[in-house]
């Protein structure tokens, strides 16, 4: 385990657009998608499952050509189960160091999770919004059970122990149930479904994607994350995208902190899902089969989200989500007094988790400004616009800081430079 260090000072949130004030004043896997694909790529599991139970035979050459049939356009519409029910899944990043992980990442024994994420689909799917818990969030994790009837003790310690401490057992659910059951209980929300994706896993799903482009600002470079990159514009593949999410210290990376970390990565997930959107992933066959090939790799789930008509249902339903209403937010934190290389929730966090729970908007939009009606006889104004009909543009607004702020694939830039 790298030093940590300490998270940056609390600043007051801003949306993600232009509602730059609310009450969420510091309110700010890696999974690669916005819960919509997300889905799809749970699905996989599914179909391989199935498609490994029957055999098959090609009797292509053995069968006269069928007779001509007039073309007839149909529409297939999945439906979704959850019609109606808001949905909470826990979407974990596996730091897994063994195989093709350790290939990339460098063998190191145990199993650890360094990113952990809330993502919550509304009820109406009018929105999807992703809540990333800092690992070195001091939390109380509660009591673990083992499929062996053995408990782990209920301890302080930082977020991603909860994870550790499952993984006990080398054993990948026992740490997901771990994780979930310390979510529940410092959040109350509750967790619907889960997903772990490993490195080889991320790395495979981007590339499958074809890669994915991306503004950098100021060149970065992290010998240790194996991440090599000029500012400007450019092309990720998987194995740049991994590093651009692995990377904490080093060149052009802010302080080192793991806030700084998700910042980055919330840019990157965002990206992720302007591809998949551009792709139409969700709807191109074509695009999904390939892309869920390489997803299947490295990819564990519970079983529910192994039900292939649950999962087409709901990616279904996500296809129309506007790239604006999926929000990426960091919980709201500030340092431990206790401990500078930690954090601990704010009270701005318990406001967060009550919106999840009642499915609200994460960040409430600004209420409308109150129209003041004209007085015709008051004096005319030598700086009001020549047409007085036409509204006065509002003022910029402050670009959101990832990691700190909220922000959506729609706050990405779309000139670099």
């Amino acid at each position: 385990m790298t030093p940590r260090h300490s998270a940056p000072k609390q600043r007051r949130v801003r949306h993600a657009r232009k509602l730059r004030r609310h009450p969420l004043r510091n309110a700010a896997v890696l999974t690669v998608l916005a819960v919509g694909s997300f889905a799809i790529t749970a699905g996989a599991t599914a179909y391989v499952r199935l498609e490994n139970n029957i055999r098959t035979h090609d009797i292509s050459d053995l069968v006269s050509a069928p007779p001509p049939q007039p073309h007839v356009q149909t529409e297939h519409r999945p439906t979704d189960p959850f019609n109606g029910r808001a949905l909470n899944f826990l979407i974990m990043g596996s730091d897994v160091r063994d195989g093709e992980n350790a290939e990339i990442g460098g063998e190191v024994e145990g199993m650890r999770s360094d990113t952990t994420i809330i993502a919550h689909v509304a009820a109406d799917r009018s929105r999807v919004e992703l809540v990333s818990i800092p690992r070195d969030t001091r939390v109380d994790v509660p009591a673990c059970s083992f499929l062996d009837g053995s408990q782990s003790r209920p301890h302080s310690a930082r977020f991603n122990d909860a994870f550790a401490t499952g993984a006990r057992n080398q054993d990948v659910g026992e740490a997901a149930a771990c994780t979930i059951n310390t979510v529940q209980a410092i959040t109350g929300i509750p967790i619907d479904g889960w997903v772990v994706v490993d490195f080889a896993g991320f790395r495979n799903m981007v590339d499958a994607l074809g890669g994915v482009d991306m503004c950098i600002p100021n060149d970065m470079y992290s010998e240790k994350a194996g991440l090599y990159l000029e500012a400007g514009l450019r092309h990720l593949d998987g194995t740049t995208a991994l590093a651009f999410a692995r990377a904490r210290t080093g060149q052009g990376l802010g302080n080192g902190s793991d806030i700084n970390r998700l910042g980055r990565q919330q840019q990157l997930m965002s990206a992720i899902a302007q591809e998949v959107f551009r792709k139409n992933l969700l709807t191109d066959l074509d695009e999904l089969y390939r892309f869920l090939t390489a997803a299947t790799q490295s990819l564990t789930a519970d079983p529910q989200l192994g039900r292939i008509r649950t999962l087409a249902g709901l990616a279904w339903s996500l296809q129309d989500v506007p790239l604006q209403n999926i929000v990426f937010l960091t919980a709201p934190h500030a340092p431990n007094p206790a401990d500078r290389n930690e954090v601990v929730f704010t009270a701005d966090a318990a406001v967060v988790w009550e919106r999840l729970i009642t499915d609200q908007p994460i960040v409430p939009p600004a209420p409308a400004a109150p129209e003041v009606p004209a007085d015709p006889d008051a004096p005319a104004d030598p700086n009001a616009p020549a047409d007085p009909s036409a509204p006065a543009a509002p003022p910029a607004a402050d670009p959101p800081t990832p990691g700190v702020d909220p922000i959506t694939p729609a706050d990405l830039p779309t000139v670099c430079g």
